[in-house]
C-alpha cells in the first residue's frame, strides 16, 4: 500500500485528508509540526507528501526546501492562500503542486494519484537504463555485473541491488530504514544493521580508499548518499 505523509497542524483538516486518502486505498501518517514531519520523512518511506504552508515554527516554505535536500518524491503544498507570489516561492523551493483550501475529496485524491503516477513513470524510465557509468565504475543492469577500472568485481544479489538503487538516485540522502525497506522489505529477517554491513562491503569493492569514499558518502545521523 502506498503511504502519504500529511504535515498539517490543524487536526481536523489532517484527519479529513487522511480519511479521504484511506477510502481510496492510501495509508497515511500525520505530523503536526514541521520538525516532526522532517523526522518522519527522514526515517520512513513515502510516496508523496501533503505539506501545509502555515505551520508553527518552521513554515512550509522552509520545510519544503529541507525536504528537497534528501527527497525527490512529489510534494503538494496545501494552503488557504491564492496569491501567485506564494505559489512561486513554493515552486522555487521544490513543491510540485498546490491545492487550495477548501478542496473537495475528489480533487485531493485526483492530484495525489496523478503526481504519484507521474513520479513512478519517471523512476521506471530511469531504472530501464541498461548501464550506469560514473567515473571508473560501470554497472551492467542486464547482466548484473560490476566493473571497476574495467575489472569485474563480484557482488552478492543484495549488494548489487543496493548499489543500483543508490546509483540510480544520485545525490539523495536515504536513511538506513528506507534502504532496508526498499532492498530487503520490512517483512524480511534481520534488521537495519545489515545495511551498514552491505555498504561497507560495497565500498571495499568499488572505492579506491574505503575510509574516504568517493561514491557512497555517510551523512552522519541521517544515512547514505551516492555522489555523482
Amino acid at each position: 500500500m502506498q503511504k502519504i505523509l500529511i504535515i498539517e497542524d490543524e487536526a481536523d483538516i489532517a484527519e479529513l485528508e487522511r480519511d479521504y486518502l484511506e477510502v481510496n486505498g492510501f495509508d497515511s501518517d500525520i505530523a503536526s509540526t514541521g520538525e516532526e514531519g522532517l523526522n518522519l520523512a527522514r526515517t520512513h518511506s513515502y510516496s508523496l507528501i501533503l505539506l501545509d504552508l502555515m505551520l508553527p515554527g518552521i513554515d512550509g516554505f522552509q520545510l519544503c526546501k529541507k525536504l528537497r535536500e534528501f527527497l525527490d518524491i512529489p510534494i503538494l503544498m496545501v494552503t488557504a492562500r491564492k496569491e501567485d507570489i506564494d505559489k512561486i516561492r513554493g515552486f522555487d523551493r521544490g513543491a510540485d503542486d498546490y491545492i487550495v483550501k477548501p478542496f473537495t475529496p475528489n480533487e485531493l485524491v485526483a492530484r495525489v494519484k496523478a503526481h504519484i503516477a507521474r513520479y513512478n513513470r519517471l523512476i521506471n524510465r530511469e531504472e530501464k537504463k541498461k548501464e550506469i557509468e560514473i567515473k571508473n565504475l560501470m554497472v551492467d543492469l542486464d547482466s548484473r555485473r560490476v566493473f571497476v577500472d574495467e575489472d569485474e568485481t563480484t557482488f552478492t544479489a543484495k549488494e548489487f541491488d543496493l548499489l543500483v538503487f543508490l546509483a540510480t538516485h544520485p545525490n539523495r540522502v536515504f536513511s538506513k530504514e528506507h534502504l532496508f525497506e526498499r532492498i530487503w522489505g520490512f517483512d524480511s529477517m534481520g534488521d537495519i544493521t545489515t545495511v551498514t554491513v552491505h555498504i561497507r562491503k560495497i565500498r571495499e569493492k568499488i572505492e579506491n580508499d574505503p575510509s574516504t569514499p568517493e561514491f557512497i558518502e555517510t551523512i552522519w545521523g541521517v544515512g547514505y548518499r551516492f555522489k555523482k
